[in-house]
């Protein structure tokens, strides 16, 4: 069965870095983004993989944030670096089931989404 199940989120001081990881259950040959969603906001595009290596990101997260994925393709990471307080929300990973070669920033065009996990950044 498929899944895509978040972990890595928590309560970092502003500056700090946390990684977050995402297993994604039979979803090896697919596209994998990172969203988030602050309270009140609309969730936002923050990186993706896509099905052959090719990655992208957010103007925000640009410089501080760095996607990876395994050698399996098992598990999707991202690796943020120098948080601020406005990265603080509710970060989920979702999967595009086209599995095209370029990420798409398009939230409507991910069907499958993890239960999400929570970043806090302290300012």
């Amino acid at each position: 069965q498929v899944s895509l199940v978040e972990s890595g989120g928590g309560l970092v001081q502003a500056g700090g870095s946390l990684r977050l990881s995402c297993v994604a259950s039979g979803l090896n040959r697919y596209g994998i983004a990172w969203f988030r969603q602050a309270p009140g906001k609309e969730r936002e595009f923050v990186s993706g993989i896509s099905s052959n290596g090719a990655t992208h990101y957010a103007d925000a997260a640009k410089g501080r944030f760095t996607i990876s994925r395994d050698n399996a393709k098992t598990t999707v990471y991202l690796q943020m670096n120098s948080l601020k307080y406005e990265d603080t929300a509710d970060y989920y990973c979702a999967a595009d089931l086209s599995r095209a070669t370029f990420v798409d920033t398009r939230r409507d065009q991910y069907h499958l989404w993890g239960q999400g996990t929570q970043v806090t950044v302290s300012s």
